[in-house]
């Protein structure tokens, strides 16, 4: 749910060797949501992403569409992150969501250069575990 896809510029510091620069970083804002959403995987408590307001079906984590769910608003050196999630029943959210702020923080910051203003965290919903299927006995005859 990357809100459009923008590139942004990131500064490099001066290469000695070549003092015309050493060029420019652009970096998509796809990159930077699918950044948030493998940070935000790793979290555990997370059950799965949400497409948000506008896609509202959830989907179950995978490494096809990591960006799903996540919203990337950046403005020269900073960014905004939205992440729609849905938590593993049991878990406690406040927690859960705080643990995912510093995990894309981190993962943004380092992977990026840029700053993150925040990281808005949106619970969409709960999964509940599966009832396992309890396999009859076999009765021999």
């Amino acid at each position: 749910m990357t809100e459009n896809n923008d590139v942004f510029e990131v500064e490099m510091e001066e290469d000695i060797a070549n003092p015309a620069g050493p060029g420019v970083v652009k970096i998509a804002n796809d990159v930077v949501a699918t950044i948030a959403g493998m940070a935000a995987s790793e979290v555990p408590g997370v059950a799965g992403m949400s497409g948000g307001l506008v896609g509202g079906i959830a989907e179950k984590l995978g490494r096809k569409n990591l960006g799903k769910g996540i919203k990337v608003d950046v403005k020269e050196a900073s960014a905004t992150i939205e992440i729609y999630i849905i938590v593993e029943y049991g878990v406690k959210i406040q927690e859960v969501a705080k643990n995912i702020q510093e995990s894309v923080t981190s993962a943004i910051e380092n992977m990026t250069g840029l700053v993150t203003d925040a990281v808005n965290v949106f619970v969409q919903g709960v999964s509940f575990p599966q009832p396992q299927k309890e396999e009859a006995p076999v009765v021999a005859e």
